[in-house]
């Protein structure tokens, strides 16, 4: 069997790849994720609000499928008429480890700069001038005053995104300089943007700007506020001041914790949610529908290279070795790609092997495994039991960690019921086994 044929296959399932808008091997799946959608739920907002801007927030499982939502957002919008800025903050903006309020405020302005090209600059070319001293103490910005030159503004912004991102050292010493003058560079911001607005090209109406990836900022407790407390709301005002339509990425652990009614009403309603595909019921059986579609997710990957090969007996061993490593996923799109991925790893010719799949199970539960403190044994069996999280820090450390999923679906009245479990592959950890029974026999179930 061709090797070529195992390479695309082993680059269609990268994990990574993010799909661009239109690309055929999409997959609708609001069926089994809750009817999410973000064409529905965020486009008519925007294409509904000509004359005031709307900030809306969205929020979902790291690797879950929002970055591919996100692009077919922006090429609607761009169809009805929209003109939209797109960025993901963690590839050259923010360190996701390690991110302020000021590190997106600079992005936002750095990449607004690059797309509105006809907008006059010189708002954020007065503000710089009156910050150059402060910057150019800064030695790894390595500028001078010859660089001082409204051509040179896309630049100079590029500079202090990729310092703030790559250098930790010199990363406090610019947010010192810049933190206590983020709102000049707001409302220097606005007029730059306000004049663009004004010179959009022909055809085009409104201005939207989409953060993404800021979901992935880690969590950093700071005595009874973490950072993103700091970030989203104490700097809400300034986040959805921009003067056009903004969406931003938060992080799921941020979503549903104590501070939820407070990001309601700071912002355009609740954030939006796109949860994990229902590969199974909260009674633990597996869901046809949900594991149907991740079939075709899979399925559709597989055609690009290998439109006539049967998916379950040559691509595959068996369907069950294709449903396992479904199942396995969570109905979480990054772990599925992982999962087939490695599995491809494990073989020198197709099909792929129930040894195979094992083997990319095991390594991957492996992780889970290291991912789990001792003490979080405990909540993870209290969770597979129940189905609902409490509202503390530490079942929101699992959340954010993928170790509890979110999945949504309605009841007979079409109330919307959202509900969590564990994820799949720490069902088969011996010491989530050991606390599970422990519960149980406690409660006599």
């Amino acid at each position: 069997m061709s090797q070529d044929l195992i390479t695309n296959l082993y680059n269609a399932f990268d994990p990574d790849k993010v799909l661009p808008a239109g690309d055929p091997v999409y997959v609708d799946l609001k069926a089994v994720r809750g009817d999410s959608d973000i064409i529905r739920d965020f486009g008519h907002k925007i294409l509904r609000s000509p004359n005031r801007n709307t900030c809306q927030l969205y929020v979902g499982h790291r690797g879950g499928g929002k970055s591919t939502e996100l692009l077919r957002l922006k090429a609607e919008l761009e169809r009805q008429g929209c003109f939209v800025v797109y960025f993901a903050a963690d590839e050259e903006d923010i360190d996701q480890e390690d991110a302020q309020y000021t590190d997106i405020l600079i992005a936002c302005t750095r990449h607004l700069l690059k797309a509105l090209k006809d907008a006059d600059t010189q708002p954020l070319f007065r503000w710089i001038e009156e910050r150059w001293r402060d910057l150019e103490d800064i030695a790894s910005l390595e500028i001078t005053v010859q660089d001082l030159k409204i051509e040179n503004l896309i630049p100079l912004f590029a500079k202090l995104s990729a310092n703030i991102r790559a250098i930790p050292t010199e990363r406090a010493k610019i947010r010192e300089k810049l933190n206590p003058h983020t709102v000049t560079l707001l409302n220097a911001l606005n007029l730059f943007i306000e004049d663009g607005k004004r010179k959009l090209s022909e055809g085009k109406t409104q201005l939207v700007i989409i953060a993404d990836n800021l979901d992935r900022i880690a969590p950093v407790l700071k005595t009874d506020r973490t950072n993103h407390d700091e970030i989203f709301l104490d700097r809400a005002n300034q986040l959805k001041g921009l003067a056009c339509h903004v969406i931003y990425t938060i992080p799921i652990s941020l979503a549903y914790s104590i501070r939820a009614t407070e990001l309601r009403n700071l912002y355009d309603g609740d954030p939006l949610a796109l949860p994990m595909v229902m590969v199974q019921q909260r009674d633990n059986s597996p869901c046809i529908e949900g594991l149907s579609l991740m079939k075709t997710v899979v399925e559709k990957r597989v055609q690009q290279f290998s439109p006539t090969r049967s998916l379950e007996t040559e691509i595959f061993e068996t369907k069950e070795v294709l449903e396992r490593l479904c199942l396995m996923s969570g109905g979480h799109m990054r772990n599925l790609m992982f999962l087939i991925e490695s599995a491809i790893d494990h073989v020198n010719s197709l099909p792929i092997t129930i040894r195979a799949a094992q083997r990319a199970i095991t390594q991957a539960r492996d992780i889970f495994r290291s991912t789990v403190e001792d003490k979080q044994w405990e909540i993870l069996a209290d969770v597979y039991r129940n189905k609902v999280i409490k509202n503390n820090d530490e079942y929101r450390k699992l959340l954010f960690n993928h170790c509890i999923l979110q999945y949504v679906d309605f009841d007979e009245q079409e109330e919307m019921q959202r509900w969590y479990d564990v994820h799949p592959l720490i069902l088969g950890i011996q010491e989530f086994k050991k606390e599970l029974e422990k519960s149980q026999n406690l409660s006599g179930n």
